[in-house]
């Protein structure tokens, strides 16, 4: 089939609003951004911990952390799907194939990344800010409020980066959700499956559907790097 035609029929089929194909988006959306929320405060917590408490190997845990961006997200799913399974340590959760298992390697790859970029971004505050909120006796809940909010650029950013890689991925979500229609199926799995059976149509539909959220994400990133510059 021409690639002409099957953009206008993966089109056609958006603007209908077939609903086996917004229920894998919706899958798709709803899945990450529930691993996404469900990651966010504790990466907060260990940024926070690694930005400005020294302890003995806190270096190696930054390197871990920072190794871990660069784990295929496949070896992931492998190790779920091991712990997982019948015979693993987890297999009496029974949540093999489920969107909880999803959910979960989910995590496992957004953490990382949200890590590193709430470090770093930590680490670039200037202390001073900290400190002398905390001399006009500003409580730490007041603190903590002030210091996300001089970061509120990376931790934006983080947020955008870590979403972006986990709505995409689909190696793990392959392994350990089994890509069951109405259940499982995301967009990236989706498009594997039809262009595997040759249903080019849809596996495009859902390629745009990632092609605007990318082009969204982005332009969101560069408004903030914009704005980073500003302030300095």
């Amino acid at each position: 089939m021409d690639i002409g035609d099957t953009t206008i029929e993966a089109i056609k089929l958006l603007l209908s609003l077939d609903p086996a194909l917004w229920k894998i988006v919706s899958i798709s959306f709803s899945v990450s951004l529930f691993a996404l929320s469900l990651s966010l405060l504790p990466a907060i917590a260990i940024a926070l911990l690694l930005a400005y408490t020294p302890f003995p190997g806190r270096n190696i845990v930054t390197s871990v952390v920072n190794t871990l961006q660069a784990v295929p997200t496949v070896v992931i799913g492998l190790l779920l799907y091991m712990t997982l399974s019948r015979s693993g340590p987890m297999g009496d959760w029974q949540w093999l194939f489920t969107q909880r298992a999803m959910i979960l390697g989910q995590i496992l790859i957004a953490m990382p990344i949200l890590i590193s970029m709430l470090q770093a971004g930590f680490q670039s505050v200037d202390m001073r800010n900290v400190e002398t909120s905390i001399t006009l006796g500003k409580s730490y809940p007041q603190v903590f409020r002030a210091l996300l909010w001089e970061t509120r650029f990376a931790l934006i950013a983080a947020i955008v980066t870590a979403f972006s890689r986990i709505v995409t991925e689909v190696g793990c979500s392959m392994m350990v959700g089994g890509n069951i229609l109405g259940h499982t199926r995301n967009i990236p799995t989706a498009i594997a499956l039809e262009s595997s059976r040759g249903a080019f149509s849809q596996g495009v539909a859902l390629g745009i559907v990632l092609l605007l959220l990318a082009l969204i994400l982005n332009f969101v990133l560069t408004s903030l790097r914009g704005q980073s510059h500003l302030r300095v």
